[in-house]
């Protein structure tokens, strides 16, 4: 297995699979899962043609279970650690959920050609959180139940949440995977709780606005309609508006997790904007 190890002794593990000549593509996976969350993605970019990397952040996966660092600016030093390891150039990086605001941290303040493209999936930029700047936002005692259940029983919670609202397996008609539901769960216990408990606190009360503002790429905000995770009007219609040159697709009826249950429909679409 693959690790790089951080200025403060953190080990990142990552995957760099496919030909070290073929333009870069960099996945940041969302909470509280790991590099695996890419499966699908990793396997259809390979097969075309392309080099494909993926990290765990630190607390989460095979990295370090880390009881400090657990933030978005650390987060996105660690992603310059590893892109800086591998001397990449003219990257196209994509994240979903919390990794999409690792990207958008990360992509703002990269060394220039380090970054060709970026893509925003289900991402929490600009910011999650309710307040009085933010009146469509989540209210922070949602955020308080999720630290709540995952102090509580994590085994329990980390059933409850791919089984319900993160792939949309509480819908009328919803077609379940219990293997998803497992895998979920299996990537979720890999990590550590300490790490997973401060994440929710990166990733609902971080504000991004500038960061969005700062991105000069190309960036494609994809986002589905019945997220319940991150709903799309208060994260990816906001987002689209601060990126330079951002553009933004919409699929209906499709659920925060949708990278996995609808592989078939986003790798496409990623293909072509990577293409572009």
């Amino acid at each position: 297995m693959s690790f790089v190890t951080t200025k403060d002794g953190t080990q990142i593990f990552y995957k760099d699979w496919g030909p070290k000549s073929a333009t870069p593509i960099v996945f940041s996976h969302g909470w509280p899962l790991c590099s695996d969350d890419w499966d699908a993605q990793l396997l259809f970019f390979l097969a075309n043609g392309y080099r494909v990397i993926a990290h765990d952040r630190r607390g989460h996966g095979r990295s370090t279970q880390t009881d400090t660092g657990n933030d978005m600016d650390t987060y996105a030093a660690d992603l310059a650690f590893l892109t800086d390891h591998l001397d990449l150039k003219g990257a196209v990086h994509i994240g979903h959920s919390t990794g999409g605001g690792e990207v958008a941290r990360y992509v703002s303040r990269a060394k220039p050609g380090r970054v060709s493209k970026a893509v925003l999936v289900g991402a929490v930029p600009p910011i999650m959180v309710k307040s009085a700047s933010n009146p469509g936002g989540t209210p922070i005692e949602v955020f308080d139940g999720f630290r709540a259940a995952l102090a509580a029983n994590r085994a329990q919670f980390f059933l409850d949440v791919p089984s319900g609202p993160f792939y949309g397996f509480n819908r009328p008609g919803a077609k379940v995977s219990q293997g998803i539901i497992q895998n979920w769960w299996r990537q979720g216990m890999m990590g550590g709780a300490k790490a997973h408990y401060d994440c929710i606190k990166a990733f609902s009360e971080t504000d991004q606005t500038e960061d969005l503002k700062k991105i000069d790429v190309p960036t494609l905000v994809m986002h589905g309609d019945d997220d319940q995770v991150v709903p799309i009007a208060d994260s990816g219609l906001l987002s689209v508006k601060l990126l330079k040159h951002g553009q933004l697709k919409v699929y209906k009826g499709l659920p925060h997790g949708m990278l996995t249950t609808h592989a078939e429909i986003l790798n496409p679409d990623l293909l072509a904007f990577v293409r572009s």
